[in-house]
């Protein structure tokens, strides 16, 4: 019996000996710091090359004056600068190169013309329209399709189909749409109602029985095709959020005999305020980039954004574009500018929401 004990005893349990002190290794575990540093090490260096990089040379080019791109000098701003600077001091050059100066005079420049206050106009008038009217009815096609079982992913489907779909072929589709042939929905739309046929997009086309084209009637079919264009995303969003809320709400709501309407603006628009945030924040900030949309519905071409001056319907974005190869300083300025308003706008929409916002 004792020496059954003792082999028992001597038996080994995980590579060690039951009398044996087992030896722990501890293995020194990395920082949390440097762990971090590691998980964002991917998304850091696209968002320095990709954003951080093209804001800050940008910057730079807006500050200086009769800007040019020197050979050899890569595509760094600063770089260029002062290679440029050298040359304009070098005699030996067959082509002379004018002198960089810094000075705020590209924003000067940008700030004068009278194209670029048509360009802050428009931009801010299809703000101004497009962006409530999406939200409110993206808000409200979200709790409409929260509230049905039947065809729920029917109509979730059609209505996540403009987000998948390129923006220039949306363009077309709605230049179609706003046709003054006879072939045009909306003209038919409006002669079913006894209305006169509209030339919404066609300018300079003057056809007896048909109304010439104004940029109000541009308008129209600018802010419908960027509604439509934007309430995919729009109603996914609030549709994740409707999903997080928890129905005790709305079944206590029901059980005192709440209406929809009061349930809708006393506990559904409160708990989705933080979503309502993001979605205004995004859309003012999309819809101050407006570009394709405007683009793909009145063309660029020779009339140049939509028309003359009386319908041309340039944004900043397009004015950016148009002086991108003309003059880069210029464009560079414009591209700031755009930047301190939509900062603007952000700070502003993040203050007044403070005391709206229920996290």
């Amino acid at each position: 019996m004792a020496l059954e004990k003792q082999v028992v005893r001597e038996v080994s349990i995980g590579g060690h000996l039951e009398g044996e002190p087992m030896q722990i290794k501890r293995n020194r575990n990395m920082p949390i710091w440097l762990k971090a540093a590691i998980a964002l090490l991917p998304a850091m260096i696209f968002l320095i090359f990709f954003t951080i990089y093209p804001i800050l040379n940008t910057a730079t080019i807006a500050f200086i004056k009769d800007f040019g791109w020197q050979k050899g000098a890569g595509s760094l701003a600063i770089s260029n600068f002062i290679i440029q600077t050298r040359n304009s001091q070098d005699m030996s050059l067959m082509i002379p190169v004018k002198k960089p100066v810094v000075s705020l005079e590209n924003f000067l420049l940008v700030l004068k013309d009278t194209q670029f206050h048509d360009a802050l106009l428009n931009t801010f008038i299809l703000t101004i329209i497009s962006v409530p009217l999406t939200i409110a009815i993206s808000l409200l096609l979200a709790v409409f399709l929260n509230s049905i079982k039947a065809l729920r992913g029917v109509y979730q489907t059609i209505f996540f189909l403009p987000y998948v779909t390129n923006s220039i072929a949306l363009g077309m589709v709605f230049n179609v749409m706003f046709s003054y042939e006879p072939g045009g929905l909306m003209n038919q739309f409006i002669g079913f109602f006894g209305g006169k046929p509209i030339a919404w997009l066609a300018h300079g086309i003057d056809i007896p029985g048909i109304a010439k084209t104004t940029k109000a009637s541009m308008a129209v079919a600018i802010i419908t095709s960027s509604v439509w264009n934007g309430l995919a995303f729009k109603i996914l969003v609030f549709m994740s959020g409707l999903a997080s809320i928890d129905k005790q709400y709305y079944d206590a709501a029901r059980i005192d005999g709440t209406s929809r309407r009061r349930i809708f603006w006393k506990i559904t628009v409160p708990l989705l305020s933080p979503q309502i945030l993001y979605i205004t924040i995004t859309s003012f900030i999309g819809a101050f980039k407006a570009y394709q949309s405007v683009i793909s519905i009145v063309g660029q071409g020779p009339l140049h954004f939509g028309g003359a001056d009386q319908t041309m319907w340039i944004t900043i974005v397009g004015y950016i574009y148009k002086y991108r190869q003309t003059d880069l300083p210029v464009a560079a300025a414009g591209s700031v500018i755009l930047l301190v308003i939509v900062l603007i706008i952000t700070l502003v929409q993040m203050q007044v929401s403070k005391r709206r916002v229920h996290f």
